[in-house]
This record gives structure tokens, C-alpha cells and sequence, in this order.
């Protein structure tokens, strides 16, 4: 007789911590972060790339950056993904690099693409995880699919397209254009159709609001309902993908749609690293031990972990503190590139539909 197969991609514990419930955790880690006043210890003369920042923003200011890096662990150190797609790991970056490098307004394009494609990869992360769960299950990769790729871009950019932190977005990018990148006159050509006015803004908001409600709010009962067929046709139901939708959806909508910017940003963005760091060590921790040469050392696969968690902290630490630096403009195209390959390469190397994850 077959086992019943769990569902689950490591384990009851690994999957409820580091998957499932991790936009909780990063709501209880935030916590210490919003009341110590120690957290809110000025950094200027330390860090660059943050305005005003403190030791909340750096955390995860170099949480974020860590976590974008490691996707080179999957891509370039799979032996079987990179010779897939050598093309895309070797030639595409060095000639987008080249390309920002030498121009700064490619550049300044790029840095805006990133900001909305974030948001898309973010969404995409969370529907991957559910992809796989429903493969622990033993569904057909197609089955339920499409509603599952709808309902995780509802959930991540709704909340931000009708909440309050829509205006902030697209001030950051604002912001990024004049300080960073001093490109007054692209700024005002992206920008200057923004509300000035608290009561258009307000407005704005709230017809996207209305929106967005009119549109989600069927559709989630027609996800519901689509699902329930499905089940009648012998879908398995994924309860760990049901619960991992289900927290998302209250911390999603509570974080951007209520919450001030700033802990939304650290709480959404910080489950999502977290998920990942997990995703990636499990999925390729032979490859990385064998990469440091530890295989055969006792304890070889936890000093791999501890180099592979070190390197992507390292990483965001560079970007962050200025003596570390190169030329900025290097900087700025190398932080970008890794960004933008983070988020296109994340969207083939992880396919359960074309059999690269099992």
C-alpha cells in the first residue's frame, strides 16, 4: 500500500517556521524593533544608502540585500540548472551591468523596474511555495494554477494599490531619482502626475480601494469555489498551502493596507528573505557543502550553512556601509543587476511545472 504522502516540503516544524507561519514570526520579531528606543539609535556616520537611518533600517536594509544575493547559490552552483541556462547566468548580467554602467539613465530605468518587479517576485515566491505543496500532494502541476497566480497578485499588490502606502512607493522612487540619481528632469517627467494634495491622494486611494474590493472580493469566492470542484475531480487539497494563503492574506492586507510604511516594509520584506535563506539551503545544501569542500567533515553541513548565511550577509553589509564601497556608479549597477537577476531568475530555476524542483 502506498504511504499517504505528508504534504509537507521539510517537515511539520521546518515548514510551519520558516514557511507557513513566517509572516507571524516577522510581526513578533518587529515587535522589539518598533518599541526599544535602542533600535532607533541614529546611524549617519555609519551607513550610506539609507536617509536618516538606524539600526532597524540597516537590519533590514542588509537583510533584503542578503537575500536577493543568495539566488546565485541556485542558479550558478546547480550544475544542472547552469548549464540549462548558461546564456542567462553568464552574458545577460555582465552585458546589463555594462549597460547601467554607462548609462545613467538605463540606470535610473532599471532602478524604478525594480521597485514594482519586487513586488511581482514577492508574489511569485509565495505562489511557488504553494505550487510545491500542492506537488507534495501528488496534483497535477497545472491543476489550479492559474487561480493560484491571480489570487497571490491580489494579495500583494492589492493591499498596496488601495492602502496607504501606494503614495509611499512611488515617493521612494522619487526620492531614489533626486538623491541618488540627481535626475530632476526624468523625476518630474515619472512623477508630476502625482496627488500634491492630502484630499487627492485620499481620493485616489479610494477608488482603487473600491477597485480593487469590487474585483477581490468575487474573485476570492470564485478561488474557493473553483477549488472545491476541483476537489470533486480528485485535487488533493494542500492544507499547509491553504494556511500559508491564509496568514499571507491577514498579515498582507493588515501590513500595507493599515499599517505606517515603515513596519509593513520591515514585516513583508522580512518573511519573504526568511522564507527564502530557508527554500534555497534546503533545496541545494549537498551543492553548497560540496562547494566549500565539506562534505566530508562532521559537522561540514552546519559550517556551510553558517558560510552560505555569511556570504549573504555580507553581501547586504557592503551595500550599506560606505568604506566598503567602490565607485558609486559601479555600486549602484552591480546592486541593481543582482536585484534584477534575483528576480528573473527566480521565475525559471524554481519550476515545479518543468520538474526543476521535486
Amino acid at each position: 500500500m502506498e504511504k499517504p504522502k505528508s504534504g509537507f516540503i521539510a517537515g511539520p516544524i521546518a515548514d510551519t517556521v520558516f514557511l507557513i507561519a513566517s509572516p507571524l514570526l516577522a510581526i513578533a520579531l518587529f515587535i522589539p524593533f518598533a518599541t526599544l528606543p535602542i533600535y532607533r539609535f541614529p546611524l549617519q556616520s555609519v551607513t550610506s544608502s539609507i536617509e536618516t537611518p538606524n539600526l532597524c533600517d540597516a537590519f533590514i536594509h542588509v537583510v533584503i540585500f542578503g537575500h536577493l544575493f543568495i539566488v546565485f547559490f541556485r542558479s550558478h552552483l546547480n550544475p544542472s540548472i547552469f548549464k540549462r541556462h548558461i546564456w542567462r547566468f553568464t552574458a545577460v548580467p555582465v552585458s546589463l551591468f555594462l549597460l547601467a554602467y554607462s548609462s545613467t539613465w538605463f540606470l535610473a530605468a532599471l532602478t524604478v523596474l525594480t521597485v514594482w518587479w519586487d513586488v511581482y517576485h514577492s508574489a511569485l515566491q509565495t505562489f511557488g511555495i504553494g505550487r510545491i505543496y500542492d506537488m507534495k500532494k501528488g496534483n497535477h502541476p497545472l491543476a489550479g494554477r492559474r487561480l493560484d497566480w491571480y489570487l497571490n497578485l491580489l494579495l500583494y499588490f492589492g493591499p498596496i494599490l488601495g492602502g496607504t502606502s501606494l503614495m509611499l512607493h512611488l515617493l521612494i522612487q522619487e526620492k531614489s531619482l533626486e538623491s541618488m540619481l540627481g535626475f530632476n528632469d526624468l523625476m518630474a517627467a515619472l512623477f508630476d502626475w502625482n496627488p500634491d494634495s492630502s484630499d487627492q491622494l485620499e481620493q485616489v486611494r479610494r477608488w482603487l480601494s473600491y477597485i480593487l474590493c469590487g474585483v477581490g472580493i468575487p474573485f476570492c469566492i470564485y478561488y474557493v469555489y473553483a477549488y472545491w470542484k476541483l476537489a470533486q475531480q480528485g485535487y488533493n487539497i494542500s492544507f499547509q498551502k491553504v494556511f500559508l494563503l491564509l496568514i499571507l492574506a491577514v498579515v498582507s492586507i493588515t501590513c500595507w493596507g493599515f499599517n505606517p510604511f515603515g513596519s509593513a516594509f520591515f514585516v513583508m520584506n522580512f518573511f519573504h528573505a526568511w522564507q527564502y535563506f530557508f527554500i534555497v539551503w534546503f533545496m541545494e545544501q549537498k551543492n553548497i557543502t560540496a562547494f566549500f569542500h565539506l562534505g566530508g567533515v562532521p559537522v561540514g553541513r552546519y559550517i556551510a550553512l553558517a558560510m552560505f548565511v555569511a556570504i549573504g550577509m555580507a553581501y547586504g553589509v557592503w551595500t550599506i556601509v560606505p568604506g566598503l564601497q567602490l565607485n558609486y556608479q559601479i555600486m549602484m549597477s552591480i546592486t541593481v543587476v543582482v536585484s534584477l537577476m534575483h528576480f528573473w531568475y527566480d521565475g525559471f530555476i524554481w519550476s515545479v511545472r518543468r520538474g526543476q524542483v521535486q
